[in-house]
C-alpha cells in the first residue's frame, strides 16, 4: 500500500518539475512588470512561488507562522539563475522535510496568524496541502502574466495551447 507521504513526494516531485519550466521562461527584462497596479511584480510573484515548496518544512518542523514575527524571508531576486537557485533551495528544505516526517505527525496543529489575528487553525497535513495549491494557484497566475506579454507557455498537466499549435 502507498503511503501519504509517498503519495505527497511524488505530487512534491512532478509540481517542482512544472514550476521549474515556468520560472525558467520568465523574461528578465520584465521583473518589474505588472499587469494591474493591485497586482504583484512578476518578481515578486516569482520569489512567492519559489519559496513556497519551503512551507512544507514550515509545515512540518514549526507549529504555525505568524507574519507578524516571521523571521522567513524571501530573498531579492534580480535574474533567473538566483530565481532558480533560489527554488532549489526551497525544494530541497520541503522534500527533506517531507520525506522525514511521522505518519502522526500530519495530524498535529498548525496555525497561522498576523499578530493576535488567527488566519487559520489547521493540521500539519492541511498546511502541506496548501503549500502545494498556493504552488499551482501562483504558477497560473504567472501563466496569465506571461500570456499577456506573449511569452508560450509550457503545460502543466498535458500541452498548453502553445504546444498544442507547435504540434500540428
Amino acid at each position: 500500500m502507498t503511503t501519504l507521504t509517498e503519495l505527497l513526494l511524488k505530487e512534491f516531485d512532478q509540481e517542482a518539475a512544472t514550476t521549474r519550466k515556468m520560472l525558467a521562461i520568465v523574461p528578465e527584462d520584465k521583473y518589474d512588470w505588472k499587469p494591474h497596479e493591485k497586482s504583484m511584480t512578476i518578481r515578486r510573484l516569482v520569489t512567492h512561488i519559489a519559496d513556497l515548496p519551503s512551507w512544507v518544512e514550515l509545515g512540518i518542523h514549526d507549529d504555525g507562522l505568524d507574519f507578524a514575527t516571521t523571521d522567513h524571508k524571501e530573498p531579492e531576486i534580480n535574474n533567473n539563475k538566483e530565481l532558480l537557485a533560489f527554488l532549489e533551495e526551497s525544494l530541497t528544505s520541503g522534500r527533506a522535510a517531507l520525506a522525514g516526517i511521522k505518519p502522526e505527525q500530519y495530524d498535529e496543529k498548525w496555525t497561522l496568524s498576523n499578530g493576535g489575528h488567527v488566519i487559520a487553525d489547521m493540521t500539519r497535513a492541511e498546511i502541506i496541502r496548501i503549500a502545494y495549491s498556493q504552488t499551482t494557484h501562483h504558477r497560473a497566475q504567472l501563466g496569465v502574466y506571461l500570456r499577456l506579454l506573449n511569452i508560450p507557455i509550457p503545460g502543466s498537466y498535458g500541452p498548453s495551447a502553445d504546444e498544442m499549435e507547435a504540434m500540428k
